[in-house]
């Protein structure tokens, strides 16, 4: 049966467009209406001014300038709370975000409502879709807890993407960007435009390359997007397929304090010793993996004060990374020793293949006082586990084919939510939330041990928001959020899951040349998951739960326009995050500094516009001291950064042939700071990740 609906989704993906276009209502009567049903997409999962929560969004308009190959995260870098990282150095490849100090497997990610996070480790792999940002309408990060949602619990924050919307008028866009390190990326997008006042195709294709800062951190990218849009007066059809092929070198290892000082760019990932004793690289050390997604949407507006969401999905993934290990254990692979040979070199690939489905629904009123959202979801993922042994220096009993494990992981996960907003008048509005979620997942392969665990999880929220006038308003809000352990955390032994209590009071003003949004945040956890600092021997980061631990902080953005010209968009959180009564290994550490979370994160832009078609903007970023491990040890210290970008965009309208013509420039890091945003501890050695002094972007994009 399972099989049955995975195929299914497919087969109504593909076959959109002829029992769609028999479904003609008449034309939309304006864009706002079209628009309001497009935004249904995600109005499940996202929130206004109204919602006592604190969150920013970022428009395509807001990407477009930087948007030259870069990943996701690093575009979002200049968020309030946001620390990236990138395992190459320079954006391309592996990359990483934290919010509020939490890591990226603690922040709930969906695409048009839909979850991304990997079931099984939480993780966000925006390696696999590459130039995502170029098929994205607009992102919304909610920090703290935020609103029910689909997917796995948000324990620092939740981001929400929604994908392009439709063009009433047909379009092309060709974008091609160069840059340091052999950086480049190709784009292609296209539209048809509404055809017969209601049906549109849209797509992209992209490929991006780069070798990267770090040695041989190269990276082979290549993503595609196609969508098919029905659009009656009160229906909104989309079916999108989409998804990328991702080839990377491996940049994981990071490097020691010693090789720092002497060689920042130096990667140990493929090296070995040949028979003569020389130093080599493999050339194969790579990470590959293909992922396809399947999306269909369906969107109603019943009346003025109902309408509707469903959705139905399929993702596919797979792929292997790939690696020299020298002198492996025969025993570690299933072989038997050779002649006396305990140990042989040899090439394994460890491979997952993986299946992600499920539906998720919601319906929305909203009548003169109330804004009440019903919804949830479910899903489901079935995932494979396996490794071979592609080459090796003395054979033993392999045979071509052999697989030396074999384990799944099968988790389904079911929710459902309701929420609602209620004005007593222009002053007061309430807001309540709460979710019931069940999750149960089996596994083998961990420590030999079988898995099957099953979770209830009951999340409460509820706030109040005040307007005090025209231009001030006030909120305060409680969430209780409850998350599961992932696949790595089980190879620690006994894990629980982990309880998070979030309270948020803020503060928003708005006048014609002054925005601002000042939050107090408060999280309380329970048997938080927190990053050890350690990794395991495939690079997973090893967590444990802290009984008990908190972040309490303050965060302030604003937008300022100093005149016509200039604008001045800072953004600052000061935070205390700290372990309570911490013990390792049964010795009392007291109260300890959380792992990965800065007491001090800033983002400041700078922004002149002398003509509309020109714009330039200085960026700044600061994080403060952070460290490595959870016991405060001085070789666990990363020290803080500042880094400075310039960017540049300009743009003609000549009216003929072309729309547009843009040129962006970017130069990262132009005062060529050495800095390091991430590492990890080995024992007591820290290792870190070195990005990228002085380097540039420069595109060229035209539309027709």
């Amino acid at each position: 049966m399972e099989n049955v609906f995975k195929k299914s989704i497919q087969g109504i993906a593909l076959a959109i467009c002829l029992p769609v276009s028999l479904w003609a209502q008449q034309k939309p009567k304006d864009s706002t209406q079209t628009t309001q049903l497009d935004e249904v997409l995600v109005q499940a999962v996202r929130v206004n001014k109204k919602t006592p929560v604190s969150f920013s969004n970022l428009t395509q308009k807001d990407i477009a300038t930087r948007n030259l190959g870069q990943d996701i995260p690093i575009l979002m870098n200049y968020m309030p709370s946001v620390v990236t990282t990138s395992d190459a150095g320079n954006g391309f490849g592996y990359t990483g975000i934290r919010v509020r100090g939490t890591d990226a497997t603690r922040v709930n990610i969906t695409i048009n409502g839909i979850p991304y996070n990997d079931s099984e480790s939480h993780g966000t792999f925006w390696v696999n879709m590459p130039d995502f940002a170029s098929s994205v309408q607009s992102l919304q990060l909610q920090r703290g807890v935020g609103t029910s949602t689909n997917g796995a619990g948000a324990f620092g924050a939740s981001l929400n993407m929604l994908t392009d919307s439709f063009s009433p008028k047909g379009s092309g866009e060709i974008s091609n960007s160069f840059g340091s390190f052999n950086s480049h990326k190709h784009t292609v997008k296209f539209s048809t435009g509404l055809m017969n006042d209601h049906f549109e195709i849209a797509g992209r294709l992209s490929k991006l390359n780069s070798d990267g800062y770090i040695d041989r951190a190269s990276a082979d990218l290549k993503s595609y997007f196609l969508q098919g849009t029905y659009v009656g007066k009160s229906t909104l059809i989309k079916a999108l397929v989409f998804g990328g092929n991702e080839k990377t070198y491996q940049s994981w290892n990071g490097i020691d304090a010693f090789t720092l000082a002497g060689d920042r760019t130096f990667n140990s990932a493929g090296m070995y010793t040949d028979e003569f004793g020389n130093i080599r690289y493999y050339d194969n050390e790579t990470d590959n993996y293909q992922q396809d997604h399947t999306q269909l949407h369906w969107n109603e507006k019943w009346s003025n004060a109902w309408s509707t969401n469903l959705a139905v999905h399929y993702t596919k993934g797979k792929g292997y990374y790939e690696n020299y290990k020298e002198d492996a254990d025969f025993a570690d692979y299933g072989l038997t020793p050779v002649a006396g040979q305990t140990t042989t070199d040899l090439i394994r690939q460890k491979w997952l293949d993986n299946d992600f489905y499920g539906t998720t629904f919601s319906a929305n009123y909203k009548k003169t006082n109330w804004n009440v959202i019903l919804g949830g979801g479910w899903n489901k993922y079935e995932g494979l586990h396996f490794g071979k042994v592609i080459w090796a220096r003395y054979a033993s009993t392999s045979e071509l084919g052999d697989e030396y494990y074999n384990d799944y992981g099968i988790k389904t996960d079911g929710n459902v939510f309701a929420k609602a907003t209620y004005d007593f008048n222009s002053k007061w509005s309430i807001y309540g939330d709460v979710q019931y979620r069940r999750v149960n997942y089996k596994a083998n392969g961990v420590q030999a041990n079988l898995i099957d665990d099953t979770f209830n999880f009951f999340n409460p929220k509820a706030g109040v928001n005040f307007n005090m006038d025209a231009k001030n308003s006030f909120y305060f809000s409680y969430a209780r959020a409850n998350r599961e352990p992932n696949r790595t955390d089980y190879e620690g032994g006994t894990v629980r899951p982990e309880k998070l209590n979030d309270f948020e009071l803020g503060w928003r003003h708005e006048s014609s040349k002054v925005q601002w949004n000042a939050n107090v945040y408060y999280m309380l956890y329970k048997d938080q998951l927190i990053l050890t600092g350690a990794l395991d021997d495939v690079g997973n980061p090893i967590r444990s739960n802290s009984e008990k631990s908190y972040r309490l902080g303050l965060e302030v953005d604003a937008t300022v326009a100093l005149s016509s010209k200039w604008y001045w968009k800072p953004n600052v959180t000061v935070s205390a995050n700290k372990n309570v009564d911490l013990t390792n290994n049964g010795v009392a550490k007291g109260n300890t500094a959380i792992a990965y979370s800065p007491n001090l994160i800033a983002g400041n832009l700078i922004v002149f516009q002398p003509v509309k078609a020109v714009t330039l903007t200085w960026l700044t970023k600061f994080v403060g001291e952070q460290y490595l491990n959870n016991l405060e040890t001085p070789e666990a210290r990363l020290p803080d950064y500042v880094v400075n970008d310039f960017n540049v965009s300009v743009t003609w309208t000549p009216k003929k042939v072309f729309q547009s013509i843009t040129v962006n420039g970017l130069v990262n890091n132009v005062l060529n700071k050495q800095y390091i945003s991430n590492g990890y501890m080995y024992d007591i050695y820290p290792y870190y990740y070195p990005q990228a002094g002085r380097n540039f972007l420069a595109g060229l994009t035209l539309k027709f």
